[in-house]
């Protein structure tokens, strides 16, 4: 099972209740007693804090005290953890693709999956940029986006298949995939590789490199992008998809997700 990341060191109400929440569904998952003490134990903090902290989420009705002294997610937590994701991956992510595009010189991105297409959610563009206008908001087929594959990482070929199924794999640009066999075959190289490399799929001359974000539960929510000239970038590939997984590795660390096995 995988493990519990070391813990973001919190300055907010809000980092304490991500991790608290976090450390009380590992332990859930991984057959653990979620007590005060083993949640301090877990956190390596101090037990009157975590006390606290559960206390608030209890008021809060974002858990349950059972009767043998653990605590259990209530249902009331879901959508109150997705918009504290949520609002982590906004305030963490920003910092992270400006790290990231100072760092290789190209544009960076936060895409997420909507239906078959993604959409673009945060940018960094370096100074040197190129690319006129904002990506934000714009959506493009998930089938020939950097983020397609990346955000589809954790899903069966079930689920892929699912998520295409009214799809028409037409051609955007030299290397589109044509039908979902291709996309599967690429989805995998890409997860042997440790991160997506996108050529010439969504038009001619583009490269870009892309790796998953995960959150609290487990789950891809999100893709980290950078994105840049063909000519420029594939030169590049190793060292841009490698600071592309470390970023996409830091941001999953401030949404409170599990250390893969």
């Amino acid at each position: 099972m995988p493990q519990a990341r070391e813990s973001v060191s919190p300055s907010t109400s809000m980092g304490r209740g991500m991790d608290v929440l976090t450390a009380l569904t590992a332990l859930r998952r991984d057959g653990g007693k979620p007590t005060v003490a083993e949640i301090a134990r877990v956190l390596d903090r101090e037990r009157s804090q975590v006390s606290r902290t559960l206390a608030t989420l209890a008021d809060s009705g974002l858990i349950e005290r059972r009767a043998d002294r653990s605590f259990d997610l209530a249902w009331g937590w879901y959508a109150t953890a997705q918009e504290l994701t949520a609002q982590r991956m906004r305030v963490h992510g920003l910092a992270v693709l400006q790290s990231l595009s100072a760092e290789l010189g190209e544009a960076a991105f936060l895409s997420v999956l909507q239906g078959a297409t993604t959409l673009t959610m945060l940018e960094s563009l370096p100074a040197a940029s190129r690319m006129i206008g904002s990506w934000i908001g714009r959506a493009y087929p998930a089938y020939c986006s950097d983020a397609g594959r990346a955000t589809l990482w954790d899903a069966a070929d079930e689920e892929v298949r699912a998520v295409f199924e009214t799809t028409e794999f037409s051609p955007q640009g030299p290397r589109t995939p044509l039908s979902i066999e291709e996309f599967l075959s690429r989805l995998d190289d890409d997860r042997s590789r440790g991160y997506s490399i996108v050529d010439q799929e969504a038009e001619a001359e583009l490269y870009s490199v892309a790796a998953p974000v995960w959150d609290f539960r487990g789950e891809v929510v999100a893709a980290i992008q950078v994105v840049g000239a063909r000519e420029a970038m594939s030169a590049r590939a190793a060292e841009c998809g490698a600071a592309c997984a470390r970023a996409a590795t830091a941001l999953s660390d401030a949404l409170g997700a599990p250390r893969s096995a």
